[in-house]
């Protein structure tokens, strides 16, 4: 998987590439075969989620140019596959996920992995976790009409956030957001498709 869907279209981070070659991505897509497990595509964890294919996953975590020493908030634990990539990558870890089902699965598997970086919260992930802002990083795992403004507030300096944008259930725009002082520099990096991030906060 890490060789042929991840290394061979330009992922070169080696801690991204360790810790996918680590991290056991069968355990957090169960009742599925071994090809379906580590095949290049997404699939559904239930509730109307998916886990992402290994090479977004990849994308994602190697544009927060993580060196292990940040704070890093996740919206949206999922299938928890990500969240674990984090866990390996960075010091700590905030992980907020909308359905409780789904966060206490990935708590469970996370624990049983040996991961003691993650703190879980189950709510409205569009709203961030501020009571820890600011964060190095945030990773957002669905994707919004636009870039939250709740999310943005709680990027310290210098921190970097990567999110889907797109009113399109088919397509969205892959946006990595650098916070300097008190502008943000956006840029585009790929075409994605994720599930729509639920939005119940205000300031969008």
């Amino acid at each position: 998987m890490v060789r042929t869907q991840i290394q061979a279209r330009g992922i070169h981070d080696e801690g991204v590439l360790e810790a996918m070659s680590r991290i056991p991505r069968h355990r957090f897509v169960s009742g599925t075969s071994a090809f379906e497990a580590y095949g290049d595509f997404p699939l559904s964890i239930g509730h109307g989620q998916t886990i992402s294919q290994p090479y977004m996953v990849a994308l994602m975590s190697e544009e927060l140019r993580l060196l292990g020493i940040e704070r890093c908030l996740e919206i949206g634990t999922g299938s928890g596959y990500q969240t674990a990539v984090l866990a390996e990558l960075a010091a700590e870890v905030y992980t907020v996920e909308l359905v409780p089902e789904l966060l206490e699965r990935s708590r469970r598997l996370l624990e049983e992995l040996g991961y003691t970086n993650i703190r879980y919260r189950s709510g409205d992930g569009s709203a961030g976790w501020p009571e820890h802002a600011p964060y190095d990083r945030i990773l957002v795992a669905a994707a919004a009409p636009s870039v939250p403004r709740p999310l943005t507030a709680q990027l310290g300096d210098n921190g970097i956030l990567v999110i889907p944008v797109g009113d399109s259930r088919n397509y969205q725009t892959l946006m990595v957001v650098r916070r300097i002082g008190n502008r943000l520099d956006t840029r585009e990096s790929i075409g994605c498709r994720f599930v729509p991030l639920v939005q119940k906060a205000r300031g969008y």
